[in-house]
Parts: structure tokens; sequence; C-alpha cells
């Protein structure tokens, strides 16, 4: 019999990565996926879109996401719907609670409630860890968390609800906080692709050489999205339940501020003279300036080495967004 594997979110960023991965490293799964109805974009998996077996979800609907557990009977659930922009969860903050709290509670009692014996991989974020001084770094799993944003409070609450169900009620929970990974499909609201954007959008004449930004000089450890989907397809096989385990990359090679990367996209143009400016409307009420994180036990139990490096990460995702522009789909 051939393994189930629900992949939620599958039409979104991560998602759709992980869905290519789970084809070439599980040839012989059934792959199932949750989406809303019309409401649903789906560009990211329309190539794909006939080998996943589709069904219509609201994770924040007990009843739906009980049915969609139900129809799927997994053996592995990789959970990626969520609210993911950080910007909107001051004005929205019901909002992000909704889908990525009460979301994943819904499927933690839809597991309990079926007796489903899947194991659960819950991506938690490195922005869980939110004001962290320079003395603090690298960033461990006893690292004391300090969110500074909604978004991260709800992923602190849908890391915490999913230990509660293992220690309580024994269900199979892979718990992981993943720091900053980018690359093609990622949407143009978040910094890199929104770079990346308004470079394609100069080179085909379509706009002005001066590219609006908001705070650029936090510093992350950055990792290609096809490397991070890769971890937790490794998470889901190794990790033990219950635990937490930091994902992400921390060669220096790989430790960048927003405004180097910036300046590396602009120097990738086309089009020379391409200049910036700081933009309020941007600029969010509280920033994250540091997440470095030490990721040696995830690396250690699991083997995984991220291998695609962070010249690559930019290059993917300013030819996607160089694609999307001609294309017109953008």
């Amino acid at each position: 019999m051939s393994e189930h594997i629900l992949i939620t979110g599958v039409t979104g960023f991560v998602g759709s990565h992980m869905a290519e991965y789970l084809f070439e490293s599980r040839p012989g799964a059934k792959l199932f996926a949750t989406k809303r109805w019309h409401l649903s974009r789906m560009d990211n998996v329309r190539h794909i879109a006939d080998r996943l077996t589709f069904i219509d979800c609201d994770l924040t609907d007990p009843v739906s996401t009980r049915t969609a557990i139900e129809k799927a009977t997994p053996d592995r659930i990789f959970h990626f719907a969520a609210e993911s922009f950080v910007s909107p969860s001051w004005e929205n903050p019901h909002r992000y609670m909704a889908v990525n709290y009460n979301g994943t509670l819904n499927i933690l009692e839809a597991m309990r409630q079926t007796g489903s014996k899947a194991r659960l991989l819950i991506p938690g974020s490195g922005e869980e860890y939110g004001q962290i001084e320079e003395h603090e770094l690298p960033i461990r799993d006893t690292t004391v968390l300090r969110p500074v944003n909604p978004y991260a409070v709800t992923k602190v609450a849908q890391d915490l609800i999913g230990y509660v169900y293992h220690a309580s009620y024994g269900l199979d929970v892979v718990r992981t906080r993943a720091f900053n990974h980018e690359g093609p499909r990622r949407e143009k609201v978040f910094g890199i692709p929104w770079y990346a954007y308004q470079i394609a959008l100069a080179e085909a004449g379509l706009a002005g050489k001066e590219l609006r930004v908001g705070h650029i000089d936090d510093r992350r450890n950055f990792t290609h999205v096809k490397d991070m989907v890769a971890a937790y397809g490794l998470a889901s096989e190794k990790l033990p339940a219950g635990e937490m385990f930091l994902i992400g990359s921390e060669d220096e090679a790989s430790v960048h501020t927003f405004r180097e990367a910036l300046e590396a996209l602009i120097a990738m143009s086309t089009v020379k003279g391409i200049t910036y400016r700081i933009d309020p409307e941007f600029v969010r009420p509280t920033q994250v300036p540091r997440l470095i994180a030490d990721t040696g036990p995830f690396r250690a139990l699991t083997g995984w080495e991220p291998r695609l490096s962070y010249e690559q990460i930019l290059s993917d995702t300013l030819a996607y967004w160089r694609e999307r522009v001609a294309n017109g789909s953008h």
C-alpha cells in the first residue's frame, strides 16, 4: 500500500517546492493537498496539479479539517498553510491567530478524534525569537523567545500547542523553527523578491530606476528553499517526536543583511544606475535585527547540509521575477 502524504498550503511558496521534492524523493507515495475552492491560486502547482489529489478544505473550520484528515488518511502531514507575511499581522492579528494557531489546533484535534497515527511536521519560524541581542548569538533551542510582532506570537502558539498534543495525547508531532529561506515563487511582499521584482520592472522599462525599500539592515542566515524542503523531508523521517530543532544554513557565506542582498541584486541587473531609498510605508513598527542560528543538532541527527549558495538564491529569485514580468503575470 502506498504512503499517503498530506500537504497543507501546497499552492504557496514552500508547499509547492515541498510537493516537487516529495514527488522526486518518494515516487510511490500518494500526495494529497488542501486548497480553498476557487480562492487558492494555482500558479505554483499548475505543472504538477494532475499528480496531486486536492481536497477542498478551510483549515479554520474544524469540521472541514476533520473531513480532510478522514479523506486523506495520511501517514505524514506537512503543514505549510499559514499567514506568513509579517507586516499585515499588526492590523489583522485575529486573522493570523485564526489561521496559524487555530488551523494547527484543528489539525491536531482532527488527528486526535480520528485516532490518526500520522507524523505531523509543524514548521515554526526564527521570527519567534524576536529581540535578540548580539551577545546571544547564535540562537539555540534554549534561547529565550521575545516575539515582537503578532505573526511571531501566532507561530509560538502553533509550536506550543503541537507540543501539548504530543505530551497529552501521544500525537506524533515534529517541531522545527526554520530561519530565512528564499528563492523562486516567494511573493513580492517579502524583502528579497520585492527588490528583484522592482529590478525586473526597471529592466523591462516598466518602472524607474529608484527602488523603494523598507528597513534593510537586519541580518539573517539565508537558505535556498530547495535546501529547506529537503531539510523538512529529513525532519519528518529522522527527528524524535515532541522535541524542537532549528533549521537553516549557518555558513558565514550565507549570513548577510538585507542591504547586502539588495546591493548584490542591483549588481546583477542589466540596467545601470539603479538606486534605492527607504520608504516609511515599508518600515515595520518593530524590527528583528539579527536572526543567526546554531543548527548543529539538526544537522548531526539528519546529515542535512545546504547545497545551494546565497548567490544562487539571489540569481534564482531575480530570474523568477524577470520571467513573471516578461509574461505579464506580475
